[in-house]
């Protein structure tokens, strides 16, 4: 049997709204770029590592939908009727010949990329169970977008050439559904294990970090496909009941892009720091230094511009009827350009 991780406190009975302790990400707030990245690597770093035999246990907790079928994301049909559905134990593999014979153990990111060392071999943050003959056609192709097909499963996963910007050769591309599960994964695998990453040997990373047509695809990904119910609960089921840390991606789906995206790691240049506050349905800015013209972009939590402004004084009120929860102002003048995250409450 798996050993629980007792949370007294934090988690209800059938840890139904587990949620991460008071402070948890303390460390990483208010940065960016590499500062962020490092200062997560550290609160999700040495977890309680699985040994490989548990992996269909833990599938059974964190993997389980809610009629008791195994959720299986290569084959499973959102809102439809998937062609089959696996039962936990009977139809483990095993021996298979075809699709819907029996589920295994997906390494979303493949073994072969980081040498099949542990502890990422058995993390279960990136490991999913799947169907066998899906998992085998995806092999140790990377993802991306696929428009020829060279061969589709039952739930319109695709195998093919690249059809993404910059990215070429072989792909696998899963269903809509899952993309940004996917990419939350590769997100938290890039921090949990950016001290070792500079060693692996993998089509969409170099020198521990994505390339740039992988960044911009699972970004996309990332924003394509927001955070699920289904998310929410395997990670919460995940640090409660089996590693003891936490997907960050999944928590704070934001994060992503203040290290990867499009402003990460603005807040390192140099410009004057402003300030940005919400109160009262009024968005305050206040600019640091004699005024000039500036550029203001609101990002909304999945990277998404809701603002645009341009700016002429030092403190400007704007109206304002953001969605509560963390966004990112981005200001830029001739003097660079900063980013500042605030809270809609």
């Amino acid at each position: 049997m798996l050993r629980s991780i007792a949370l007294w406190g934090i988690c209800a009975p059938l840890f139904a709204w587990c949620q991460p302790p008071p402070g948890y990400y303390d460390a990483a707030e208010g940065l960016s770029g590499e500062a962020l990245r490092a200062a997560l690597h550290e609160i999700i770093d040495d977890h309680q590592v699985l040994p490989n035999s548990q992996l269909w246990n833990a599938f059974g907790l964190a993997d389980r939908k809610p009629d008791g079928t195994v959720w299986d994301i290569y084959s499973d049909v959102p809102d439809g009727t998937p062609a089959y559905v696996f039962e936990f134990v009977v139809d483990q593999c095993g021996n298979y010949s075809g699709e819907g014979d029996c589920f295994n153990r997906e390494h979303s990111f493949p073994q072969s990329w980081f040498g099949s060392a542990a502890p990422m071999n058995t993390d279960m943050f990136h490991i999913y169970p799947t169907d066998a003959w899906v998992n085998q056609q995806r092999a140790n192709w990377p993802f991306g977008k696929v428009n020829t097909p060279t061969w589709t499963s039952s739930n319109g996963s695709k195998l093919g050439p690249c059809a993404w910007p910059g990215c070429s050769g072989t792909v696998f591309e899963p269903i809509d559904a899952y993309k940004g599960d996917l990419a939350r994964s590769y997100f938290y695998l890039l921090t949990r294990y950016m001290d070792v990453a500079s060693g692996w040997t993998a089509p969409v990373v170099q020198n521990g970090d994505l390339f740039g047509w992988a960044e911009e695809l699972l970004l996309a990904w990332h924003v394509a496909d927001p955070v699920s119910q289904k998310e929410i609960d395997r990670n919460n089921t995940i640090y409660a009941q089996l590693q003891g840390n936490r997907n960050p991606f999944i928590d704070r789906p934001e994060w992503a892009h203040a290290i990867w995206g499009a402003f990460a790691s603005v807040e390192e240049q140099e410009a004057p720091k402003p300030r940005v506050w919400a109160t009262d349905g009024v968005l305050h800015v206040m600019l640091d230094g004699a005024p000039v013209d500036h550029e203001l972009v609101v990002l909304d939590a999945l990277g998404r511009a809701v603002r645009t402004e341009h700016l002429v004084q030092q403190h400007t009120s704007l109206p304002w009827q953001g969605a509560s929860g963390v966004h990112i102002a981005v200001i830029t003048s001739r003097q660079g350009r900063s980013a500042v995250h605030f809270v809609q409450p």
